[in-house]
């Protein structure tokens, strides 16, 4: 099974995150959840970004790298929302990451991912964080790349659609999601 790690939202490291790492541990993969915020969360996205401004990109991406350190280089990088910035953030140091993970929100494509590379982007439609120029972007660096890139847009959802603690959340489209995700780390 895979080794994953698992980037917390702008939220902080909250109950949607370790939920989500224990049902993948359900299905056999260990999972590593960092807190890149040091315990502090936040309730809206716009104290999050408040709490990132404070803590700083540097820090949290500095924080994620010491989390990557002992684990395989064939590691699952996922990110929920500002985790998948950090993922973003990390892919270039991570050329023989299993696969990538990008739950509601697009990352950018680093210059050399390996061809084959699986990439699932789960994201509400419309979502402002995974905006139509961002995922073309993402399509065709993928494309070029020979990566695997599957998208799934969720109509109608919110956000954090897969939070069931939050406004968003849309059952369904949570269990797709979810269900699609065990099919790409079964695949592995």
């Amino acid at each position: 099974m895979a080794t994953v790690v698992l980037f917390h939202s702008v939220l902080g490291l909250r109950p949607v995150e370790l939920r989500a790492a224990e049902r993948l541990r359900a299905a056999g993969h260990e999972v590593v959840t960092p807190d890149l915020f040091a315990g502090a969360t936040a309730p809206t996205v716009g104290e999050g970004v408040r709490l990132l401004d404070g803590i700083g990109w540097a820090a949290v991406t500095g924080r994620a790298r010491r989390a990557l350190a002992g684990l395989p280089e064939a590691t699952v990088l996922a990110g929920f929302s500002m985790g998948a910035g950090v993922v973003s953030s990390l892919w270039p140091e991570r050329p023989a990451a299993a696969a990538v993970l990008l739950l509601h929100a697009a990352a950018e494509l680093p210059p050399a991912v390996r061809p084959g590379l699986r990439v699932q982007l789960h994201a509400a439609e419309p979502d402002p964080f995974a905006p139509p120029e961002r995922v073309a972007a993402l399509r065709a660096a993928a494309r070029e790349a020979g990566a695997e890139l599957e998208v799934f847009r969720y109509p109608g959802a919110g956000h954090f659609f897969t939070d069931a603690e939050l406004p968003d959340f849309d059952r369904a489209a949570a269990g797709l999601t979810w269900d699609r995700v065990a099919g790409l780390l079964s695949g592995l």
